[in-house]
């Protein structure tokens, strides 16, 4: 996948490859709004999916609405299968989409919220048909990433703590992240991406910083911690907790 795509979660690449799945199973030569469409609801983990979900749209109905629409094509597509001109619309809405809501990455649900801003793709016609609206869509995925973001000091004020060693020994940044207890960071985003980036594998997902005293490794951290309990991080790290551990 391209350089463009270097800011997108593994989920929202995940979509994306779903969604070429998909026009193949239709027998369409391209990748339109509707195969996007359908890899969102397919990506069951994204906050799209769980989004579309609340608002009762599932694979069967997406399904049956393309197929209506626009049906299928008589012979199984030749060659490379690229995105049609409103799906590259589609994934530039979802980037600024991205930037409007101050978060570093690309997910799943700024290619929903992309699907809706286009307007006048397949998607777009499919979802107005199931009752789905841009600000409808918003409204969820706020209300999903809200909680989501909540989760990990929730977490950690129930009298039971699942990690109680952990706790004693440790200092969860997230929580201090959401009390404001952590000082901003200054331009260190390139170094911040790299690590989300890192973080968000599937494999080979342990990010070592590296460097003398006072080059800043701690900061790094702390403003991972920050995004996280803010939610302005990929879905596999929403909810999570950054923990540091002194054993000395």
């Amino acid at each position: 996948m391209g350089s463009r795509f270097e800011k997108f979660s593994e989920r929202a690449r995940r979509v994306l490859s779903l969604a070429q799945e998909e026009a193949q199973r239709f027998n369409h030569n391209y990748i339109g709004t509707e195969h996007i469409l359908l890899g969102l609801v397919r990506e069951t983990e994204g906050v799209a999916a769980r989004v579309l979900s609340s608002l009762e749209v599932d694979l069967s109905k997406v399904r049956s609405a393309v197929e209506f629409i626009i049906g299928r094509g008589e012979k199984p597509a030749q060659g490379e299968i690229g995105l049609t001109p409103r799906a590259k619309k589609v994934v530039e809405l979802a980037v600024d989409e991205a930037r409007r809501m101050n978060h570093t990455y690309i997910g799943t649900e700024h290619l929903l919220i992309g699907l809706l801003r286009e307007g006048e793709g397949v998607a777009a016609g499919v979802l107005e048909s199931l009752g789905v609206t841009l600000d409808k869509v918003r409204a969820e995925t706020h209300r999903i990433l809200s909680h989501s973001s909540g989760s990990g000091s929730s977490q950690g004020s129930r009298s039971t703590s699942r990690t109680p060693t952990l706790d004693q020994l440790g200092v969860d940044l997230t929580v201090a992240a959401r009390s404001d207890k952590l000082d901003p960071v200054i331009g260190r985003e390139q170094e911040i991406q790299r690590v989300v980036q890192i973080l968000s594998r599937r494999t080979k997902n342990n990010p070592v910083l590296v460097g003398e005293p006072g080059v800043g490794k701690t900061a790094i951290v702390e403003a991972l911690a920050q995004r996280i309990g803010s939610g302005e991080v990929p879905e596999t790290l929403q909810g999570k907790r950054l923990v540091t551990l002194d054993m000395g």
